[in-house]
């Protein structure tokens, strides 16, 4: 028993201080505030990018805080989701889509990856057929 209660303690304590594996309860990162985008890096400067580091993009054709990228497009051009009751915050609002599903736009401008880019830091489809771009902070 006695080994028991020392396990019990190291066990409180690595809960306390954050180092046990995160619950598949714990609060999502939208819940607790932090933005749909990150700033990172490129050769051309600092670009938007989502959780894992890869570069975000507008799209000219988009208008109106309205998606106009589907089916195939969306393929290539994957849009940055929302989850359910994503609200608004700061520089970033949620935009519905043709399905119904939610995305991040920035300033207004919904937010695509590129099934090109292949690391962080690439921005391949920057320029692609005149109307994609970087996504700029």
């Amino acid at each position: 028993m006695h080994r028991f209660t020392h396990f019990t303690a190291a066990a409180a304590i690595a809960l306390a201080l954050g180092l046990a594996a995160p619950s598949a309860f714990a609060p999502s990162a939208f819940a607790q505030g932090a933005m749909p985008a990150k700033t990172g890096q490129s050769a051309g400067g600092p670009v938007l990018t989502d959780s894992k580091g890869m570069t975000l993009y507008v799209f000219d054709r988009d208008a109106g805080g309205k998606s106009a990228c589907n089916g195939q497009c969306a393929t290539n051009w994957p849009p940055l989701m929302a989850p359910a009751g994503a609200k608004a915050m700061g520089d970033y609002s949620v935009v519905t889509r043709d399905d119904g599903s939610m995305q991040w736009a920035y300033k207004g401008k919904p937010l695509y990856g590129w099934a090109k880019d292949g690391k962080p830091g690439d921005t391949t489809g920057d320029g692609v057929n005149n109307v994609w771009h970087v996504a700029r902070p």
